[in-house]
């Protein structure tokens, strides 16, 4: 393909829809490796967002890359199910080792989205209930089912209407914890209340076929809650015989510094949703459940042309061999620690910087108005267009855009860490002496 392609960068706006051509900040580029970018300027960059929480081994690592080309070699389309094939077959008897309890039998999809469109049909069939409970700030993805449940952001329903079959309680948040109170248990009683208040007025309990949270809040906002309190939503859930499904799509695949969240947490759903790292960029999600309860799902009430394509498997398969090879779950912790202290130490120097909320390689850098520590969304993108001139591309998250989303491949180093957060610190500080001219001003 011709790197020459600059001219249908002006034909863009004509050429996609604006709900796909205008996200931030659409630099132009003609090749990826590693931690790195290579623009259509000529210029490398520092990647920070691995595909929005997707290349966590890195972009494209050889083995992946190889991994594709034998596969391609074979078998490039394959209906499950039509025909059956080893990469599917392997895939789901090696992401049985990694996730928790007894999540082994797969439905696999394409996205984070369809991932999630199984886990609430597979939990409304088996319990032969209507109703479904998600979280305030929650991201679940955009198709008409999911939407039902995403609520970070109006804008994502605007005038669609998604199903009314759902009902929204607040997600975890220490906010209003009354000093001197320990803020788990705040949270813990607050969310009893909010579920006693719920069953009480809206609907019963038997009426809920599944509760779905995201065991860290992504797009909404990189809040990590404390544990006690997922193992409080367990709780509610056994005791009404509530399943539980847990949106892994972007905390899984070692992001958070175990293989998923429910590890970290000690909490495991009765459903889970995984796609994003799974395959490093290739199209590959997998609604995951017991054996027992995908035994009660039977053919024809969910199914698939392209979910589980056997490229994509095998790129899977190859994915799991770097992370376990380059113990690249362990350096998600590792580097989060690192980058985590030194994003305390930017934060002593900048007033705008608000909270640091982190878990493993999965940060959140809130952006602030000085005075008044209200969410600056504004801020935030100068300093992001500022940061990508220097050379270091970040993404965002939060109800206002106001949290800087640092998610770098989980491969990234020491040297990578400290470039890209004295880029970031660089950028800050410019953004702060613009701001004191308009405040002057």
């Amino acid at each position: 393909m011709t790197t020459n392609w600059s001219h249908l960068i002006e034909r863009m706006p004509e050429l996609l829809a604006p709900s796909m051509a205008k996200d931030h900040p659409n630099l132009p580029v003609i090749k990826e490796e590693g931690c790195y970018y290579y623009g259509l300027d000529g210029k490398k960059y520092l990647d920070f967002t691995s595909g929005i929480a997707t290349t966590n081994v890195g972009h494209r690592h050889p083995k992946v890359v190889q991994a594709i080309k034998d596969g391609a070699d074979s078998l490039v389309h394959g209906p499950s199910g039509v025909i059956m094939y080893e990469a599917i077959l392997r895939l789901a008897e090696e992401l049985g080792k990694i996730l928790p309890g007894n999540l082994d039998c797969f439905f696999f999809a394409n996205s984070g989205t369809e991932a999630i469109e199984g886990a609430i049909k597979l939990a409304k069939y088996v319990t032969k209930r209507p109703y479904v409970i998600s979280f305030l700030g929650c991201f679940h993805g955009r198709s008409m089912g999911s939407l039902s449940v995403t609520t970070s952001k109006s804008k994502y329903r605007k005038f669609l209407q998604p199903n009314g079959l759902t009902y929204q309680i607040p997600y975890a948040s220490t906010k209003d914890c009354p000093q001197g109170m320990d803020p788990e248990l705040y949270c813990i009683e607050k969310l009893e209340r909010d579920f006693a208040t719920l069953f009480n007025h809206q609907v019963t309990p038997e009426e809920v076929a599944c509760v779905i949270v995201e065991p860290v809040l992504g797009e909404g906002g990189y809040i990590v809650p404390p544990a006690g309190w997922l193992k409080k939503i367990r709780e509610i859930c056994d005791r009404h015989g509530i399943l539980l499904i847990f949106d892994e799509v972007q905390t899984g695949f070692g992001r958070t510094g175990d293989w998923f969240a429910a590890q970290a947490f000690g909490v495991t759903p009765d459903i889970m949703a995984i796609a994003k790292g799974i395959a490093s960029g290739l199209p590959l999600s997998a609604t995951v459940a017991s054996k027992e309860l995908m035994q009660q799902w039977p053919l024809g009430t969910h199914g698939t042309t392209f979910g589980g394509n056997p490229i994509a498997c095998s790129a899977a398969l190859a994915t799991l061999e770097v992370m376990k090879e380059e113990r690249l779950v362990e350096n998600a912790k590792e580097m989060g620690s690192y980058a985590v202290q030194k994003l305390h130490e930017l934060k002593k120097k900048h007033s705008v910087i608000g909270n640091i909320r982190a878990i493993g390689l999965m940060i959140g850098i809130e952006i602030v108005y000085p005075e008044a520590h209200t969410p600056n969304g504004e801020g935030l993108f100068k300093i992001l267009d500022i940061a990508l001139k220097k050379g270091v591309l970040f993404y965002f998250c939060g109800n206002s855009s106001e949290v800087v989303r640092m998610i770098p491949p989980l491969s990234v180093n020491k040297d990578q860490i400290d470039y890209g957060l004295a880029v970031l610190d660089s950028a800050i500080t410019e953004y702060e002496e613009e701001l004191k001219v308009l405040i002057r001003n």
